[in-house]
């Protein structure tokens, strides 16, 4: 099993452990964003702006790839950075900001039902864009797995989690919407194949830049996040009025930005030494974390459908890394 496939084989037992660690510990900071941001939630919605948590985040990630370079936990590169390197970083940033504002604009086209489901396509613009891009051909076990996923996603998404019968008042936890029927119409369903395209673009293109350029994984986020800060910090500024940069934040949203930071430190390092069909089990993987948080601190019950999503990750698991 190469490090592409998920694997170190080459590598000591103590590091590969610390391998098996940083995927668990993705799982569950990916998996623990949901949960944690309805804990946010003050009369049924976040009381903040959401551009001000993710400015927030883009720059929490900066700071810790800056204090990584500085105290040495990562040596910069003989003769000092080489800052024309930085430059494609600049497309990642694009790549990714597109399309966290497409999934703002889904909204508006289709319901959150079928958005859930529908966006499960990005694992296999992910796993195309990998082969086409990387030169890496999949196996029909591994192109199996990879449906298995998308089944699952799917699943999970079609009702994975329900609310309570008799909820309690006390408990904190999302807001009941109002029933919305399940629509979508032609633009957005352009849209979202637009998003599964960008999202699968955008992950194998940082995936190919981290591993063809002989840089410290630290040196190449501060690229990647200082252009993150500048784009995410003009979409604030130009986002028009609403709070306070800081106004309605609590010590739950201070650990949403902490979270969410140290997730994309980690799922950096799972792209640069793992691969972006590496990234697709972690996300799929953290459905189930998602899950047991939101039963534990929002009092949401688990389905079987739920149980089902499990049992597809697993043997979508076992078929792409186990023996063959």
């Amino acid at each position: 099993m190469s490090v592409e496939d998920g694997g170190m084989p080459s590598l000591g037992r103590p590091r590969q452990a610390r391998w098996i660690l940083m995927l668990l510990l993705s799982t569950a900071m990916y998996g623990a964003h949901a949960p944690l941001l309805a804990l946010c939630h003050v009369d049924g919605r976040v009381p903040f702006r959401p551009s001000s948590a993710v400015l927030l985040t883009e720059l929490t990630k900066l700071l810790l790839c800056a204090f990584a370079l500085l105290v040495g936990w990562q040596t910069w590169p003989p003769g000092g950075p080489p800052w024309r390197q930085a430059a494609p970083f600049a497309l990642s940033a694009l790549l990714y900001g597109a399309n966290n504002n497409l999934v703002i604009y889904l909204q508006r086209y289709m319901d959150p039902s079928t958005y859930q489901v529908l966006s499960n396509l990005k694992i296999g613009s992910t796993a195309l864009f990998y082969c086409l891009c990387l030169r890496h051909r999949l196996s029909a076990r591994q192109g199996l797995a990879l449906l298995l996923l998308m089944a699952a996603g799917a699943c999970y998404a079609a009702g994975g989690l329900q609310e309570p019968r008799n909820p309690l008042p006390e408990t904190p936890r999302v807001a009941a919407a109002s029933p919305m029927p399940l629509h979508i119409t032609p633009l957005g369903l352009l849209l979202l194949v637009l998003y599964c395209l960008i999202s699968g673009l955008s992950s194998v293109y940082t995936e190919l830049l981290m591993k063809r350029q002989r840089l410290p994984l630290a040196l190449q986020n501060l690229f990647l996040y200082t252009f993150g800060v500048l784009l995410n910090l003009g979409l604030h500024v130009g986002g028009g009025s609403g709070p306070g940069f800081l106004e309605g934040f609590s010590g739950w949203a201070v650990l949403v930005v902490l979270s969410q930071a140290l997730s994309g430190l980690l799922m950096s390092a799972v792209m640069k030494h793992g691969s972006s069909i590496t990234r697709l089990f972690v996300v799929s993987c953290s459905l189930v974390v998602n899950a047991v948080l939101s039963a534990a601190l929002l009092q949401l019950q688990l389905t079987a459908a739920f149980f089902l999503a499990t049992l597809l990750i697993g043997l979508a698991v076992h078929l792409y890394y186990g023996s063959r």
